[in-house]
């Protein structure tokens, strides 16, 4: 059935978490138990979605038993899903935790080669699933061999099909996509840096970059992510902006797709861009709260939600909007 979501996460990954006492070099280092959770930019915001108590069509290429298991985890989750079957394995990712300072060490596989004809039934399958006027959300890096001028195509292809393209992703393949023309990008601040070829030390100076891709006609809005500085969301009309809220991080993984999940979560609803900022920085934040490469916990983000300012911002001061009674209609 058409989805007002589709992601599409065409290098998705087993995520595999652990912890060790102490990381030390030439030394068999014991772990704790494994966590796994099925991984990939497009099926994490998936997953917010449907925790968020929304709705989302996750597709993706699965080969191998890796790519079993993922499906299976994501059955087991009742996150709507599509694979399309390829020969390659499923890459896994590698997250483990050195519990003498905390650090969190990360390794990432580059995944399997997709044939042009694995590529194109997994493009056409998202395409496919998506509804009149809904959002098609590509994110997660691309598989080994695949040219960033898929994407341009894509993007064309979803705007002859009234489908609103968001890019969450980075380097040539986002120039492609800005090209042909998107709804919204997700950059962090390095990413739209070397997109507009300058640093970005100043809010105005981020927001004049934003502007620029969106005067370009690249994109429709911009959702610029600060990490602990918070976040800055631009639209031709109208921008806001959200400081980042006082968290402790357990882990790192995931906080870019709960982020942008809970922003889609209540655009998709014609919500207010302004509260889909709130949500996405509370979701964001809640995801640090969660161990290994979990995402963000519904409960996190309502009562994050609570305190999370938003700043209209225009040419010559910025205005406060406070929390709307409404604030928690999802619930």
């Amino acid at each position: 059935m058409p989805a007002a979501i589709v992601t599409l996460t065409l290098n998705p990954a087993l995520d595999v978490s652990t912890a060790t006492p102490r990381i030390a070099p030439a030394h068999k280092l014991r772990c704790a138990p494994p966590r796994f959770d099925p991984g990939g930019g497009g099926i994490n915001v998936a997953r917010v979605i449907q925790r968020l108590g929304g709705g989302a069509r996750a597709v993706y290429p699965a080969g191998g038993p890796t790519g079993q298991r993922l499906t299976a985890l994501l059955e087991a989750e009742g996150a709507p899903s599509l694979a399309t079957v390829i020969e390659g394995e499923t890459r896994e990712s590698f997250t483990v935790m050195d519990l003498s300072n905390t650090a969190e060490y990360r390794f990432v596989l580059p995944g399997p080669v997709l044939s042009n004809a694995e590529l194109d039934r997994c493009l056409e399958a998202a395409l496919a699933a998506g509804t009149e006027g809904g959002f098609l959300v590509v994110s997660g890096s691309l598989p080994p061999g695949v040219e960033p001028r898929r994407l341009h195509d894509l993007a064309r292809r979803a705007k002859e099909r009234d489908l609103r393209l968001v890019i969450d992703s980075s380097g040539p393949a986002l120039e492609a996509a800005l090209q042909a023309g998107v709804y919204l990008i997700k950059p962090n601040l390095r990413e739209l840096s070397d997109l507009v070829g300058r640093p970005l030390p100043t809010t105005d100076e981020r927001l004049k970059a934003c502007r620029d891709l969106i005067d370009g006609g690249g994109t429709a809005a911009v959702a610029l992510s600060l990490g602990a500085e918070g976040a800055l969301l631009a639209t031709r009309e109208a921008a806001w902006t959200s400081p980042g809220l006082p968290i402790e991080p357990v882990s790192t993984v995931g906080a870019g797709d709960s982020f942008l999940g809970a922003l889609l979560w209540v655009l998709a609803r014609e919500g207010d861009p302004a509260e889909g900022l709130r949500y996405a920085i509370a979701a964001g934040s809640a995801a640090l709260l969660s161990p290994g490469t979990d995402l963000c916990l519904r409960e996190d983000v309502l009562r994050l939600a609570d305190q999370a300012a938003v700043f209209a911002i225009d040419e010559t001061s910025s205005v406060g909007i406070p929390p709307s009674p409404d604030a928690r209609r999802g619930e």
